[in-house]
């Protein structure tokens, strides 16, 4: 197996990082993070300039036929620079979910706006109840004529504020937790019904909760065969999940190069917190369970890539890991930076806390280790 990256690849995350140094210094973010998107438009439509918004997408939907490693490449770079840009809402969920499922005209009509920029969307898919399990959904959706009458509430729909459309998953036929009669439909924002909070997350990233009251919405707005959507759903969340996870890693890393950084400058009783011993032992434990957890990502990546069998088995091994080093190299870094680590002015605090966000996204630790075991 072949873990080193193209050419190509390579310049896709040199360009990240140089982006990242010249465009979006920590105060850059930080001021992003605070305004009333939560991020730049501007800056939004410099990727899809780049053609970053394209990359993972076949070149029959006008992408560049990138892959999950392009996609690791990508979203390994967006976590070095803490970029709040909604990349994994927009491009890996809604995306990939037209990308697969969507009919010509759906593609057509959406899919150059996504990749130019110009439109926002969100997957709509978590549900109070629901936990992890996709196919716990009460969301209803039923066919009255020509449209879908849509009935419930969504919970944590990430990029919501900023959203034009959002991609909702409704429950067409069957029980509660059946995968059978999974459907999913596109929602304008502004359609009649549909009202939304908006909220801000801890590692400032916006969300909303989503509530669906006789909304309806044209039969052509449903993506796919009806009923049939869970098994497309699960491997695009796969995929968010390799994504999220590498973003993690990139994170990881920044966060150990950060506190190397600061215990070079910081002296405690005469010479710097670098010279220390047991210190040190730290600071090599938190960078070894780095590359234990960027191997894995190497790995998982590598699977998806070739359509392997055990690939869902690779990924929740990789966020089970994600979750445990996620821990360590956050509470390390926090503490070797002591009381500054957790002020708003220092970038580690920052880091910390999307990184501990990140563990409970498209799963925990406990979910995948189950879900690895049943596997």
């Amino acid at each position: 197996m072949d873990f080193a990256l193209s050419e190509e690849q390579k310049q896709v995350q040199e360009l990240i990082t140089q982006f990242i140094a010249k465009d979006y210094p920590f105060d850059v973010r930080e001021k992003l993070v605070k305004s009333e998107d939560g991020f730049s438009k501007e800056y939004w439509k410099t990727f899809g300039e780049f053609g970053l918004l394209a990359m993972p997408f076949p070149e029959g939907d006008g992408g560049f036929n990138g892959g999950p490693v392009d996609l690791m490449v990508i979203l390994e770079a967006f976590g070095t620079g803490l970029i709040v840009e909604p990349y994994i809402p927009n491009i890996v969920l809604a995306g990939n979910l037209l990308s697969k499922l969507g009919s010509d005209d759906q593609k057509k009509e959406i899919l150059p706006k996504l990749f130019s920029g110009e439109l926002q969307m969100s997957f709509a898919f978590t549900e109070p109840q629901s936990r992890f399990d996709l196919n716990d959904v009460t969301t209803s959706a039923k066919l009255e004529g020509d449209n879908y009458i849509i009935d419930g509430y969504k919970a944590v729909v990430m990029n919501g504020p900023a959203s034009d459309k959002f991609i909702v998953s409704c429950r067409t036929s069957g029980s509660q937790l059946d995968e059978d009669g999974i459907s999913l439909l596109i929602v304008d924002k502004d359609s009649k019904g549909l009202s939304s909070r908006d909220y801000s997350n801890v590692d400032g990233s916006k969300a909303s909760e989503v509530t669906l009251e006789n909304v309806s919405v044209p039969k052509s707005n449903l993506i796919g065969d009806e009923g049939k959507a869970f098994k497309t759903i699960s491997q695009v969340i796969d995929l968010a999940t390799l994504a999220i996870s590498a973003e993690a890693v990139g994170i990881m890393q920044k966060m150990n190069e950060l506190t190397l950084e600061y215990t070079k400058t910081r002296e405690q009783f005469g010479q710097t917190l670098s010279k220390f011993q047991a210190l040190q032992h730290r600071m090599v434990d938190t960078f070894m369970v780095h590359e234990q957890t960027k191997s894995l990502l190497l790995m998982a990546a590598a699977k998806m890539n070739d359509n392997a069998p055990d690939s869902s088995k690779a990924v929740s091994a990789l966020k089970f890991q994600i979750g445990s080093a996620a821990k360590l190299i956050g509470e390390e870094s926090i503490q070797l930076h002591g009381g500054m680590g957790v002020t708003e002015e220092m970038s580690i605090g920052h880091y910390f806390k999307r990184l501990t966000t990140i563990r409970t996204i498209f799963g925990n630790s406990d979910y995948h280790l189950k879900r690895y075991s049943s596997l």
